[in-house]
């Protein structure tokens, strides 16, 4: 039997691991529950800051189809039945727009302040377009002399250019649609003004309520004030004025005087051209023409008589 002393000696030595069976996989998962947490309370704290409409936008985004969304039409995303699914995109107040849908009532809710803005911006312009024409007629030595005969307002329609008769200085000859010299450099001066305008325009012609000695039945007061129109018409595309930008040209007789306590007075004869604002375009484009506005000036009280003047 050998001795002990030469039998081999075994050294066991255990390691020891951090954490145990599990290892240090519990610090990733904790440090993702840490960052879940912080963008849970960061996606809270943003929608308790975000107003009711934004948060209403955003969800409707969400619920609307990319493919519908972008191309329209009827899909899986229309809201109308409850099987496609879907919900409320951000062009409609509810449900999905449809190609070739009529409008309806309910709209945007930022629709009418972009209106309000497209409005601001257009009186805008034909208020510079009425300081620029002021401003060439007062530079013009041969126009000063007939300023008091031009007169240059904002109507509901858009910007109003009337030119008017004077006691000893008509516009037309007696009678007739023949422009006097001064006349036709007004017009001119007017149409080289009007050449850089992107608004439809619109000219009338007007009489005083004195008639033609033949009466209502031959040549009268609307046929002479329908040829003063179209004459000043001709004169003011000389001037540059683009014609294709014309939407009506009328003769308007005694029906809408100047001067309604006074029908015979000369300041009744006049031809006014309207610079129109998109209101009273769309406006033609319904109902046709309208009346044209005049604060001072109520169409009832009109005379029904023409004027030879």
């Amino acid at each position: 039997m050998a001795d002990d002393s030469q039998r081999p000696i075994i050294v066991k030595r255990i390691k020891k691991g951090g954490g145990g069976h599990h290892g240090g996989a519990w610090k990733i998962a904790y440090a993702d529950f840490v960052t879940a947490m912080m963008a849970f309370f960061l996606l809270m704290w943003l929608l308790g800051s975000t107003a009711k409409g934004d948060l209403k936008g955003i969800a409707d985004y969400f619920n609307t189809p990319l493919k519908v969304a972008m191309a329209g039409g009827s899909g899986t995303g229309d809201s109308s039945h409850i099987i496609k699914g879907g919900g409320r995109d951000l062009t409609r107040s509810e449900g999905q727009v449809m190609r070739g849908e009529l409008p309806t009532e309910k709209r945007m809710i930022n629709i009418k302040a972009a209106q309000a803005e497209l409005e601001k911006r257009e009186q805008a312009k034909l208020n510079d377009l009425k300081g620029r024409i002021e401003k060439a007629i007062a530079g013009n030595p041969a126009l000063r002399q007939f300023r008091e005969q031009l007169l240059i307002d904002i109507t509901t329609e858009g910007l109003r250019i009337q030119v008017v008769d004077a006691q000893n200085r008509p516009m037309f000859a007696s009678g007739r649609a023949e422009l006097q010299p001064y006349t036709r450099d007004i017009l001119l001066e007017i149409g080289r003004t009007l050449n850089g305008v992107e608004n439809k325009l619109s000219i009338s012609g007007h009489t005083d309520a004195t008639p033609y000695a033949s009466g209502e039945r031959g040549y009268s007061n609307w046929e002479l004030s329908a040829d003063r129109a179209n004459a000043s018409r001709r004169v003011l595309v000389q001037g540059g004025m683009d014609d294709g930008r014309l939407v009506r040209v009328v003769g308007m007789a005694a029906a809408v005087p100047l001067d309604r306590n006074d029908p015979f007075n000369p300041l009744n004869r006049r031809i006014s051209l309207i610079v129109m604002n998109r209101q009273a375009v769309d406006a033609i484009d319904r109902n046709g023409a309208p009346a044209e506005t005049n604060p001072a000036v109520h169409v009832e009280h009109a005379a029904t008589a023409g004027s030879a003047s």
